[in-house]
Formats: structure tokens, sequence, C-alpha cells
């Protein structure tokens, strides 16, 4: 039998809902511990909380205390498992998959309902990862997000419904598995993965949205809050107004990387358009096109990436190979 380690951080998953008011809000005991005959059937279990919180207060400093949690365990088990909030589980769970490089399966998975609600996904959700955290299939395909019977990879998996359990999508991508009653089923498999082993995350990264009637006046005060980069989810393949091209250049000229990604949830940014603004003019002044990746997924691999290098080449290098 496969010994597994379950790791609580927080989020609705160990939140209850007050019957009288209908708020959901932290416990004094995580609601889903203790539940050994629950997990038996599946694995010698032990769990313990690293820190309750809300997602949403979630930091890059609580996902470096969580890697390390985990780096610290994995010798002496066949897999880790952690419940999380939902609201940043996917940044969370991309964080750990670039720093952890381990074989053994890295489950992390999360609840839309609290336990004690009507059709609560928390229980579900938590077995499931259990399920999968011991199948055979899930070594050596990094952390892994698993949620409402799918199994979707770090670095794909995005939270498309605020409330809706079947929230965890992959667009264009879709899941890499999923769970029945009997069977745990991948297929797909991984071609790459990547690591960033940092012992610290203390750069700044700004992250912005592109939007119609933007002007150079915001790009001019996050430059003023002296980032150590910045991440835009631009228009389209990767465009911006032409209004703000100056300031990006001067951002730029101050040896700070701006990293592009698109605000559409499918397909990649490329220097396609020639006119003031469009991608072709964006990669001409340096700014770096990030293949693939959401805006924060882009800002969580950034803000490691610059724990290695500040070299701007060095760094075209790595968000162009994603």
């Amino acid at each position: 039998m496969k010994k597994i380690l379950i790791i609580h951080t927080g989020g609705t998953i160990s939140m209850l809902e007050n019957k009288e008011t209908g708020a959901v809000n932290v416990t004094d005991e995580h609601p889903l511990t203790k539940l050994q005959d629950q997990y038996n059937k599946f694995a010698d279990v032990d769990e313990f909380v690293v820190f309750d919180l809300p997602s949403p207060h979630i930091t890059p400093k609580n996902m470096l205390e969580l890697a390390e949690c985990i780096k610290q365990s994995l010798p002496k088990y066949d897999g880790i498992v952690i419940t999380h909030g939902t609201d940043t589980l996917e940044e969370t769970a991309y964080f750990l998959d670039l720093m952890i490089d381990t074989e053994k399966p890295i489950i992390i998975t999360g609840a839309m309902r609290s336990s004690n609600e009507i059709g609560s996904d928390a229980l579900y959700n938590l077995i499931s990862s259990l399920r999968v955290a011991c199948a055979e299939q899930a070594n050596g395909k990094g952390v892994l997000v698993v949620m409402n019977d799918e199994i979707h990879t770090a670095a794909n998996v995005t939270k498309t419904s605020t409330s809706n359990v079947a929230t965890f999508q992959s667009p264009q991508y879709g899941p890499i598995g999923i769970v029945t009653k009997e069977l745990i089923v991948f297929h797909h498999s991984i071609l790459k993965r990547e690591h960033y082993p940092v012992t610290k995350v203390e750069s700044k990264v700004f992250l912005l949205k592109a939007f119609a009637g933007m002007d150079e006046d915001l790009i001019h005060a996050l430059h003023l809050g002296k980032p150590d980069g910045l991440v835009i989810e631009a228009f389209g393949q990767g465009n911006l107004p032409g209004s703000i091209m100056d300031a990006l250049t001067k951002v730029i000229n101050d040896n700070i990387p701006i990293i592009l990604v698109s605000r559409c949830y499918q397909g990649t940014v490329q220097p396609t358009y020639a006119y003031s603004g469009g991608g072709r003019q964006l990669n001409e002044i340096g700014v770096i096109f990030a293949n693939g990746l959401t805006g924060p997924k882009a800002r969580i691999k950034l803000l490691l990436a610059l724990e290695q290098t500040t070299n701007m080449e060095e760094l075209s290098k790595l968000f162009s190979e994603q």
C-alpha cells in the first residue's frame, strides 16, 4: 500500500457554511482531517496543516514555504496531496511544478462547496486526488490538479467559473486524464518539464491587462513603482495601443523585462502585426513573448526566473521554450 502525505493549506475545502447566515468561513479544525476510515482503503495516509489561509491571502512566500515542506517530506512518501483554496490554486500549482524536481506524484485539489454544503465536492475531490497520487501512471507528470473527476496539468489549468464545481478547465488542451469509480485513466502525456530550484522569491513583478483607450500614464505609474518585471495581457495575438510604446521602451531601457501574453484564453502571442503597438513593433523594442501561458502563470514563472537571471536574452529563451 502506498504511503501518501496530505498537506492542508486552507481554502473553501477547509471551511464550513453557517446554516443561519449562509456565510462560509474558517473553522477551528479542518473538517477533512482525521478521516482515516475514508482514506485507509486507498493508502497509508499521514496529514498535517502547514498553514490555514483563504487562497486570496496566499503569497509567493507561502508557496515557497509549501514547496520546501514538500521537498523535505518527499523522501518518506510515495506521493503528496495538497488541499488549497481555488482562487489562487492554479498559481500555487504552477509555482510548485516549476520548483520541485521529482518523479513522485504531487496532486493539488480544492472544493467549490464547503464540507457541509449541499452537493459538496470537498471530500470527493480529496479522495479522487488520493487515488491519483497512488496511481503508477501519475509518476513523472509534474504537479497535477484533480477536480471534478478530471486530471489537469499545472501549466494549463485555470479557474473558469466563479461557482460551478466544474470550474477548473484547461482551455485548448483539455485534461490529461480522468477519474472513474474504478480506474484512473491518463490519455495524454507530458512532453516537457522545467525547473527553477530557487531558495528565495524577492522580486517585484506587476501584472497588467490591456484595455481599449489605455494610455501611458498607467505604465509610467508602474515604472515609478520600480518593478523587477512586468507582465502584460495584450490584445489578440499580442498587440497593444500605440500610445504606450514610448513608455514601454523606457521600462525596457531600464533593464526591466516585459513579458507579453494574450487576454485570450486560447492561442499564443506572436509578432505578426506591424502597426504602432503591434506585435512586430513590440518584439523589436525587446518585449518578450511568452508561449502559451496565462498572465498569472507568466508572472509566477518570471518571479522564479528572475532569481536565476536578469539577462534579457536568457529570459527570452526561457519564455520562448514554454
